[in-house]
C-alpha cells in the first residue's frame, strides 16, 4: 500500500477561497487567480450591505422631529403612546387623510407644563428609566480586555524568539548547551601550548574513567582556570577537553549572568548548575571570568551589589556541589589578579593553567592546522612564517593564513605563496597599504632617509635583530614608511646591551633626519615614545643605572597580560624624581652620540640606500648586507659602547 498522502496545511484566506472557488475537474484544486485573496473581504462586505438593507427598508422608521413640532402636534391631538425618558420622547404621530402613523422621537426640554399639558389632551403616556449599569462596566472591562489582549500578543511574540526570551525566564542561565555530537574540537586542532594540553589530559581522563582515582581516595577537581593573553586559545582548548571526554559542553560568558534586575544573576546561577548537575558528567565553562568574580569591596554609590550577589551565588554553588557529580568547571581569564580571593582558593578552582603566547615552534605548529585546508605553494616554508610571526597568539595566526589566501584568491592565483604571506604580515601587522595617498617629494624623501637610518642601525650594532624589509609604502592610520626585522630566536630576557642597540636602533630615523636635512620632523615621535619607554625601564625597573644603584622605582603593572593605562602614584622624593629624569636624558644622550657617530661613518650607505627606496619603494634585507659588505666594513660589526 502506498503510504498515505498529507494535505498542505491551508490558511484561512485558503480555506476561504476554497470555499467560493470549488475544485476543478480533475479533482486537484488548482492554484488560486489573484481575486481569490479578497474572497474574505467581498464576504465581510456583503454582510454589511445586508445589515444596511435591514436597517433601512426591512425597520421602522422613526423620525427625529423639533421639540417645537412635537408640542404643536400635542396640542392639535395627533399626539399617541407617549413614552417620556430622562433624555429623550418617544411617541406615534396618528394617522391622517393621506398619511400613516409615524413614530417619532424628540429631544426632551425642561418643560415643567408638559405632564399638564398631556392630561388636559387626554394623552396616554408613561416614563421610561435608562439603566447606565452597562456602560459604567463596559468602560472598565473594554479597556482592560484591550490591555489583555495587548499582553497576551507580547507574551507570545517573546516566546517564539526563543528560549530564555519570555518575560518569566530572567532568571533561566543562558548558557549554550553543546552535546558531545556537536563539539567536534579535540586536542589535535589544539597546537603551541602542548604543557596545557597536558596538564588537562588528566581532567579528560578524570571525566573518562572518575573510578579509577575515586578508588584510592583522590577526588575529581572541581575547578581549571585558564589563564593567558587574549586569543591564546582558552575556549578552544576547553571545546577539545569537552570534546576529548565526550561530555555535554555548557557555554556561557561571565557578562551574561548579571542583569539590570536584583537577583537576576544568582537565579542564573542556581539555573545553570541544575543543568549541569542533570547533564553530568558535563563542563562548565565561563568566559571572561573576571565580568563576574571581580575581588569584592566597597560599593562606592551604596546600596546592594548585584555582581556581589551573583558571584556569593557562584562560591556557594561551586562550594556546595558533590564532586563524585561528575560536574567540572572550566573558566578564561586574561586578568587573574582581579579575581576574588574566594574563587582562586583550593576547592573551588583547584588548578590554574597558564596558557602563553607560542613559540616558534608552537607557531609553526598552530600555522599548520590553519593551514590545512588552504592550497600553498611548494615554496612556502612555515618556518620561516613562524620567525616572522614573533609575539603572535593563535587568532593573530589564523587571521594571517586568512589573509594571505583571500590576497591570493584576488589575484587569481591557483595557490598560496610567500609573497601573499609577506603582504599578509604587513597587513596584519601595520595596516591596510595605502599606495595611492599623495605625498610631496619633500615627505617621500624625508621618510626614505629616516627608514633607511632606522635599518642600517639594526644592521650595524651587535645584538639588534636582522632587518627583514624596508618600505616607504604608508600603511595604516599614520605609518608612513616602516622597517621590519625579523628575530633569529624568541628571547625572555634582555641584557643591558641589547635594550641598548634596540634603543640605538629606535633613534636611528631621527638621526639620520638631522645627519642629512639638518632639520627634524615629527615622523619620529613614535620612535622617541618606545626609545623613553626603553630607558625609563632600565632606569627605574631594571636597576641598569649605576649612579641610581640597585633598586626599582616603579609598582608592577596591575595586569600581567594587558597595559597598565592607569597613572601610579610615586614612591619616591622629588629629588629621586630629579635624578631619575637626568639618568633616563643621559641614556638617550648617549644613544645618539653613538648613532650619529654610526650613520656619519655609513653616509654612503645611507644615501644609496634612500635613493634605492625611492626608485622601487620596499627594498629586501639581503639587498641592504650587500651594500654594507661593498661598503668594505661589512654589517653586523660590533660598535663600541659610547
Amino acid at each position: 500500500m502506498s503510504p498515505e498522502k498529507k494535505e498542505p496545511k491551508q490558511n484561512l484566506a485558503d480555506k476561504l477561497g476554497s470555499f467560493f472557488h470549488p475544485p476543478d475537474s480533475g479533482g486537484k484544486k488548482g492554484p488560486l487567480p489573484p481575486k481569490a485573496h479578497f474572497t474574505f473581504w467581498y464576504f465581510i462586505i456583503a454582510f454589511l450591505i445586508l445589515m444596511a438593507l435591514q436597517q433601512y427598508f426591512l425597520s421602522a422608521k422613526v423620525e427625529t422631529i423639533p421639540y417645537s413640532q412635537f408640542k404643536q402636534e400635542l396640542a392639535a391631538g395627533n399626539i399617541d403612546n407617549l413614552t417620556i425618558g430622562p433624555e429623550v420622547i418617544t411617541g406615534t404621530l396618528k394617522a391622517k387623510e393621506k398619511t400613516p402613523s409615524q413614530q417619532f422621537i424628540t429631544l426632551r426640554v425642561d418643560d415643567p407644563g408638559l405632564v399638564k399639558d398631556l392630561d388636559e389632551h387626554k394623552i396616554a403616556y408613561s416614563g421610561r428609566y435608562e439603566s447606565k449599569w452597562l456602560s459604567n462596566i463596559l468602560s472598565w472591562i473594554v479597556p482592560i480586555a484591550i490591555f489583555f489582549l495587548i499582553w497576551r500578543y507580547a507574551m507570545s511574540k517573546m516566546s517564539k524568539m526563543g528560549p530564555g526570551a519570555g518575560l518569566m525566564s530572567f532568571g533561566k542561565s543562558k548558557a549554550k548547551i553543546f552535546q558531545q555530537s556537536e563539539t567536534m574540537v579535540t586536542f589535535e586542532d589544539v597546537a603551541g601550548i602542548d604543557e596545557a594540553k597536558a596538564e588537562l589530559e588528566e581532567v579528560v581522563e578524570f571525566l573518562k574513567s572518575p573510578e579509577k582515582f575515586q578508588k584510592l581516595g583522590g577526588r575529581i577537581p572541581k575547578g581549571v582556570l585558564l589563564v593567558g593573553p587574549p586569543g591564546t586559545g582558552k575556549t578552544l582548548l576547553a571545546k577539545a577537553v569537552a570534546g576529548e571526554a565526550k561530555v555535554p559542553f555548557l557555554s556561557i560568558s561571565g557578562s551574561e549572568f548579571v542583569e539590570m534586575f536584583v537577583g537576576v544573576g544568582a537565579s542564573r546561577v542556581r539555573d545553570l548548575f541544575s543543568q549541569a548537575t542533570s547533564q553530568a558528567p558535563c563542563i562548565i565553562f565561563i568566559d571572561e571570568l573576571d565580568a563576574l568574580g571581580k575581588a569584592r569591596g566597597i560599593n562606592v554609590f551604596g546600596g546592594n551589589d548585584e555582581r556581589e550577589q551573583t558571584l556569593n551565588q557562584l562560591l556557594v554553588e561551586m562550594d556546595g556541589f558533590e564532586s563524585n557529580k561528575g560536574v567540572i568547571i572550566m573558566a578564561a581569564t586574561n586578568r587573574p589578579e582581579i579575581l576574588d580571593p574566594a574563587l582562586l582558593r583550593p576547592g573551588r578552582f583547584d588548578r590554574q593553567v597558564l596558557i602563553d603566547r607560542p613559540d616558534i615552534e608552537g607557531r609553526e605548529a598552530i600555522l599548520k592546522i590553519h593551514s590545512k585546508n588552504v592550497l600553498l605553494g611548494p615554496d612556502v616554508d612555515l618556518r620561516k612564517i613562524a620567525a616572522l610571526t614573533a609575539g603572535f597568539v593563535g587568532a593573530d595566526l589564523a587571521n594571517l593564513i586568512n589573509e594571505a589566501a583571500l590576497l591570493a584568491a584576488r589575484e587569481g592565483k591557483e595557490a598560496v605563496g610567500p609573497a601573499e604571506f609577506d603582504e599578509a604580515i604587513d597587513r596584519v601587522v601595520g595596516g591596510l597599504e595605502k599606495k595611492k595617498r599623495v605625498m610631496n617629494p619633500q615627505e617621500k624623501n624625508i621618510v626614505a632617509f629616516h627608514e633607511s637610518g632606522h635599518a642600517i642601525v639594526a644592521e650595524s650594532v651587535k645584538f639588534a635583530d636582522p632587518v627583514h624589509k624596508i618600505s616607504i609604502i604608508p600603511r595604516g592610520i599614520a605609518a608612513l614608511g616602516y622597517t621590519q626585522q625579523r628575530p633569529t630566536e624568541d628571547r625572555y630576557l634582555m641584557t643591558r646591551s641589547e635594550l641598548l642597540d634596540r634603543l640605538a636602533v629606535l633613534l636611528g630615523g631621527r638621526v639620520a633626519e638631522e645627519l642629512v636635512f639638518g632639520e627634524v620632523s615629527t615622523g619620529a615621535q613614535n620612535d622617541l615614545q618606545r626609545a623613553t619607554d626603553i630607558a625609563r625601564a632600565m632606569v627605574t625597573e631594571y636597576g641598569m643605572s649605576d649612579q641610581l644603584g640597585l633598586v626599582t622605582y616603579e609598582r608592577p603593572r596591575q595586569s600581567i597580560f594587558l597595559p597598565d593605562n592607569f597613572t601610579q602614584s610615586k614612591t619616591y622624593s622629588e629629588t629621586k624624581a630629579a635624578q631619575i629624569d637626568e639618568e633616563i636624558s643621559r641614556v638617550i644622550d648617549e644613544a645618539h652620540k653613538r648613532v650619529h657617530k654610526i650613520l656619519t661613518e655609513r653616509r654612503k650607505v645611507l644615501d644609496d640606500l634612500a635613493r634605492l627606496l625611492l626608485q622601487k619603494e620596499i627594498v629586501q634585507g639581503e639587498e641592504l648586507r650587500k651594500m654594507l659588505s661593498a661598503f668594505g666594513e661589512g654589517s653586523r660589526q660590533s660598535m663600541s659602547q659610547a
